[in-house]
């Protein structure tokens, strides 16, 4: 193996042009690492383009990596390493253990650092991780699906399943039902059983969300969002928001289809995030607004395990070489195309 890979290096925050394709030495696998050579990374809005301009809530060292899903496979293992093999197919986990006091805490996990965020991660030919947050990809999965799958699947049967307790004919609204989480979303709640709404900004994004599974869909840049969302469920609303965009006229339209008892769950928050809050239908509906943006424990392991036994739709919008990020956040930033924008380090 080289010494020497390619990566997209920031050594300063700001736009798209801050990300420089360059040589850096090749990360030394520790006794208890593996080296996987990346075939797939996605291009998120929050936690690449807002780290790259240090608009997110952790800083990282600079000289940094970005890339937070990268898929590929495995080329070394570490010393103690004895439950992972080179030239198998994994996903990289998002969450890397860690013993700082200032890490963050998750259940059943413990302190993590954020790959591509305070960690190096898939921006690069090659990312060195732990072995324990690396997991098999399924046969029937490539590597551009499963980074796809492995970034929003998890969290989206969390928020489904273990914050929305969605069962079999409860109505579902999902925002931007044609994103990686929305139509991630929109598949979870189908496979419960639910009677989903898809919403998005566009026609072909509309159309998307239907592709993917919604039994209905709206655009809500051209219909006031709650009056058909009250339509469609004859007055009753929805016993679930999935809302990750944060937009101060959208989240009133969100908000208002609920119905008594509802929940909101929301992990982003595209379109700035400070949005006006109805606290009389809050409390006089028993409203809950929940802030979720992870998997349950074991969460990433049961989702790929799933998207081996059942096919799970990906909205990928193109695949570019590695040596194009910055052309990549451009077209992130400019909500261009539709579905995930994927880098792809062995092309060119």
């Amino acid at each position: 193996m080289e010494n020497i890979m390619k990566a997209a290096v920031i050594h300063e925050f700001g736009g798209p042009e801050v990300l420089k394709y360059e040589e850096v030495e090749t990360p030394n696998v520790g006794p208890n690492d593996v080296l996987v050579k990346v075939h797939a990374v996605s291009v998120n809005r929050t936690l690449d383009l807002e780290v790259r301009a240090n608009k997110y809530a952790r800083t990282p060292t600079l000289p940094h990596v970005l890339g937070v899903d990268p898929s590929g496979v495995i080329e070394a293992v570490g010393n103690n390493v004895t439950d992972r093999q080179i030239g198998e197919r994994v996903y990289v986990s998002l969450f890397v253990p860690s013993d700082d006091p200032a890490a963050i805490k998750l259940p059943g996990v413990g302190g993590v650092d954020f790959l591509g965020v305070n960690v190096w991660g898939g921006y690069a030919d090659y990312v060195k991780i732990p072995a324990s947050v690396v997991y098999p990809i399924p046969d029937n999965l490539g590597f551009h699906d499963a980074t796809v799958i492995g970034r929003h699947l998890a969290t989206a049967i969390n928020q489904v399943e273990g914050v929305g307790n969605i069962t079999e004919g409860d109505w579902v609204l999902v925002m931007g039902a044609a994103g990686g989480l929305g139509s991630a979303a929109v598949q979870v709640a189908k496979m419960n059983g639910a009677n989903v709404i898809g919403a998005a900004g566009a026609d072909d994004r509309v159309e998307a969300a239907l592709e993917v599974g919604a039994d209905y869909a709206i655009n809500y840049r051209k219909q006031e969002l709650s009056e058909e969302v009250l339509r469609i469920t004859e007055g009753q609303g929805v016993k679930l928001v999935c809302e990750n965009i944060g937009d101060p006229e959208l989240f009133i339209g969100a908000f208002n289809s609920m119905g008594r008892g509802a929940k909101m769950v929301t992990a982003g928050a595209h379109a700035g995030g400070k949005v006006s809050l109805d606290l009389w239908k809050l409390y006089l509906f028993q409203l809950q607004i929940i802030g979720e943006p992870r998997e349950q424990p074991g969460g990433l392991e049961k989702a790929l395990k799933l998207a081996g036994e059942r096919t799970f739709k990906t909205l990928i919008d193109r695949v570019m070489p590695l040596s194009e990020a910055a052309t990549a956040h451009r077209i992130v930033a400019d909500r261009g195309g539709l579905g995930k924008v994927i880098l792809d380090p062995t092309l060119g």
